[in-house]
């Protein structure tokens, strides 16, 4: 894997300052070693809580999963179908381990919405979603003619940035930080307050990437494909950017 190293000694190493839920962070985390050695600083804008699940009449023949969360919750629920429409690897990867059958659709809503229909669904479907959610997935199918439901088995409750945070936002240290949902970026700019730091962001999406606009950061990134992995690359970049890194290829 290529890795990105200082090339100059002077100027201060920024931090990467993670938001997402503590599982994904620190999954996050031990990617971005594979490729830097800067400093990780891990402080949730959002933390998942499980709401009281009453499923509809079924049968279903197959539910919709957006997110490893839902996959998470959705693996605790009885007489649910094992058929899983997935929007990414990552859930398909989630769903396949808790006993579902996945289809990925290795994208985004929209992705998702073209393999359910060129798979052939009649359906009824089940959308097992959380409480924010993009697309209107259930509503388009319905009226495209694939009778779907949906329920709200989770939602993300907002919590504040730990005092490591806090204290990092409130000096002059670069800062570099990825923002994976419209949702976080709303919550990041809310809790971090006027920025001094030099700050360098990535985006998972032009979506995300909509909600800095009152930002003048130093650089912003945004990820060729909503997924980790293009997340990643974008940070490098942002590395690049920053620090005057040189890719060193082993």
């Amino acid at each position: 894997m290529t890795m990105v190293r200082q090339s100059r000694a002077s100027g201060q190493r920024p931090t990467i300052l993670l938001t997402r839920p503590l599982p994904q962070s620190r999954r996050f985390a031990r990617a971005l070693a594979d490729i830097c050695d800067l400093p990780v600083v891990i402080s949730p804008l959002m933390a998942v809580e499980a709401l009281p699940t009453t499923l509809p009449n079924g049968p279903f023949s197959a539910i919709i999963l957006t997110s490893e969360t839902a996959v998470s919750i959705a693996a605790g629920l009885s007489g649910l179908p094992l058929r899983a429409y997935c929007v990414g690897d990552r859930t398909a990867e989630a769903a396949r381990k808790a006993g579902f059958q996945p289809a990925s659709a290795q994208g985004d809503a929209k992705a998702l919405l073209a393999l359910i229909r060129n798979a052939g669904e009649a359906g009824p479907l089940l959308h097992l979603r959380g409480e924010e959610s993009r697309g209107n997935l259930a509503e388009i199918l319905t009226k495209g003619g694939i009778v779907t439901e949906e329920v709200v088995i989770y939602a993300q409750r907002p919590q504040p940035l730990t005092a490591q945070a806090r204290a990092l936002l409130a000096g002059d240290q670069p800062l570099i930080v990825p923002l994976f949902s419209p949702r976080s970026a709303r919550l990041f700019l809310q809790e971090a307050g006027p920025l001094r730091n030099p700050l360098w962001l990535a985006a998972l999406s032009p979506a995300v990437a909509a909600e800095l606009a009152g930002l003048a950061p130093d650089g912003l990134e945004i990820a060729e494909r909503p997924d980790a992995a293009a997340m990643l690359v974008a940070v490098q970049r942002l590395i690049a950017s920053a620090c005057g890194f040189t890719p060193d290829h082993p």
